[in-house]
């Protein structure tokens, strides 16, 4: 990763700011991306402090201008792209039936069209330095998830964009990849939305028996050195996608009534 430019979505913390600091500490320039710019210019600081080179955008991925300027800045600054990493992302917690429709809306506007617009802007930069375009989808991204409709719409939504995309540049030396996280110990379930469209606040989930952000970042990074195309993490993750392409009807019923064991959950049985 030595001297190569990364652009980070969502980098304002969790998975993105985690693999914002990894990448650095691998030899690339990083360019932090999120809405709340006090915290990426606090980070890169720290950043640059420990002798790293960073950048800090404020953007809004839901909005195509703020993404053209994101990639605009960077080359200003940095004079070319390797690296778009899509991570900036929203969940839901609701049944479709008590959801207001605005909240699917928000999150097909950040989690899909997101990472439509950043690598809309950023592709020519990449297929100039035969680069690589990764998105941070979920299981949810595999399977539908109950209570998640939004979420896993939008999820299955980046993989079919990417997955073309990768087809489409076959001959033109981009590497396109796509990681399922599973659960991860970090602040989107905290900042899900619920049916009307406010934050839940708080996590219906065991955060400290999750992978952490740390891990998550160090797996996507090797990823990207070893160009992979798919990555799906933790047994749990990669035995759900399995069951579900052998045994779908089955797997119907696992995942509602795991889903349904949460605190609280909306499920209807």
């Amino acid at each position: 990763m030595n001297g190569k430019i990364v652009i980070v979505t969502g980098a304002s913390s969790g998975i993105g700011l985690a693999t914002a600091k990894n990448l650095a500490q691998k030899g690339a320039r990083v360019v932090l991306a999120a809405r709340n710019l006090e915290k990426i210019e606090n980070e890169v600081i720290n950043l640059k402090q420990n002798g790293f080179d960073a950048l800090a955008v404020k953007t809004d991925v839901s909005d195509e201008n703020s993404c053209k300027n994101l990639v605009e800045k960077t080359i200003e600054n940095f004079g070319k792209i390797d690296v778009l990493i899509n991570n900036a992302g929203i969940s839901m917690r609701a049944i479709f039936e008590d959801l207001e429709l605005t909240v699917l809306k928000k999150l097909m506007d950040t989690n899909f069209w997101g990472t439509v617009y950043c690598t809309k802007y950023a592709l020519p930069h990449l297929l100039k330095s035969k680069g690589s375009v990764v998105g941070v989808t979920s299981i949810a991204g595999f399977v539908g998830l109950p209570a998640r409709t939004g979420y896993s719409a939008s999820k299955y939504a980046m993989k079919g964009f990417l997955d073309t995309l990768r087809i489409e540049t076959l001959h033109q030396g981009l590497h396109v990849m796509l990681i399922a996280p599973g659960f991860t110990a970090s602040n989107i379930r905290q900042t899900a939305l619920v049916a009307n469209g406010s934050q839940q606040g708080e996590t219906p989930r065991d955060e400290d028996k999750m992978m952490t952000a740390e891990a998550v970042a160090e797996y996507l990074a090797k990823g990207i050195i070893q160009r992979k195309r798919e990555i799906i993490l933790t047994s749990q993750g990669k035995l759900t996608v399995t069951l579900n392409k052998f045994f779908p009807k089955m797997m119907d019923k696992i995942i509602f009534n795991h889903m349904a064991k949460e605190p609280d959950s909306p499920l209807k049985h």
